[in-house]
């Protein structure tokens, strides 16, 4: 099965960049349900779209939300993470008062992170490792 890859450009470079993360309220309370759980999509699709990052996948659960987005190589994983946590932890606060009331913030101040793409790192490695072993090109063989 091959796998197709679309990349990304800008002024200087290319780039395919995705990441796994996956967040918790705090507590691991059951509170993304029914109506939060629907703004709570809006919301993160939202700050994807401010920021010119691709949902890839996303699934909220009742206690904690997966999230596969492809973003720009100037955000890291940390700052990614924070943007979705912090935005939608103030509009979410703001929207359904039972968020304030039950719990001191809406998530838990750890995340997981994981970098994910169309090769996985051992392909990566081999790559790598085999550099030597493949034929060179010479200047000039119109390649």
């Amino acid at each position: 099965m091959a796998v197709t890859r679309k990349v990304r450009r800008f002024s200087g470079g290319v780039y395919d960049l995705g990441l796994h993360i996956v967040w918790c309220p705090k507590y691991r309370r059951p509170v993304l349900e029914g109506r939060v759980a629907a703004r709570l999509e809006e919301l993160i699709r939202a700050k994807a779209d401010e920021r010119g990052w691709r949902i890839v996948a996303f699934e909220v659960m009742s206690d904690h939300v997966h999230l596969f987005v492809q973003h720009d190589p100037k955000s890291s994983a940390s700052y990614v993470a924070n943007q979705f946590k912090g935005f939608t932890s103030r509009v979410l606060r703001e929207e359904f008062p039972h968020l304030r009331s039950r719990m001191p913030t809406l998530w838990s101040s750890s995340y997981f992170a994981a970098s994910a793409g169309a090769l996985s790192a051992d392909t990566v490695e081999k790559y790598i490792d085999t550099q030597w072993e493949r034929p060179r090109k010479k200047k000039g063989d119109g390649s």
